[in-house]
């Protein structure tokens, strides 16, 4: 069964719809980790603009515009870079959802190494960012 014109034309309205639900979402996400502890804010937002690159212009200029966020998601857009203060409470918050798991579920010790080297690894990609365009 071949498409009819009417759906191939229904195709990118479906996609851009779920690209904006996508960063809705991800902008809800960043919004509640604005305010909640180890829950991250940035990184939300930062896909978020990516989703509305894909389906609204207008939401994406609001996220790269907005007083407080735009600052960092241009810097990270341009260079990729991560402003020092940003870098610091991310590894912290890394530092302290380690020592919650380890304190609060007491895992054995190679599942604790495990989720310790992937922190370590998340960790050192974050420190491994350029500083330079972030503000901070």
């Amino acid at each position: 069964m071949t498409p009819s014109p009417e759906d191939a034309h229904q195709r990118p309205r479906l996609i851009r719809w779920v690209w904006l639900v996508l960063g809705l979402v991800c902008v809800a996400l960043g919004f509640i980790g604005a305010f909640v502890p180890l829950m991250p804010t940035t990184v939300f937002l930062i896909m978020a603009a990516a989703c509305f690159a894909k389906s609204s212009p207008r939401l994406e200029a609001w996220l790269l515009d907005h007083p407080r966020f735009g600052p960092t998601l241009r810097a990270w857009r341009r260079d990729r870079a991560i402003p020092p203060a940003a870098k610091l409470m991310a590894c912290g918050g890394m530092a302290a959802g380690l020592a919650i798991f380890w304190w609060g579920a007491h895992p054995r010790w190679p599942l604790l190494l495990l989720v310790a080297a992937i922190i370590g690894l998340c960790a050192a990609y974050v420190v491994s960012r350029p500083s330079r365009g972030a503000q901070g």
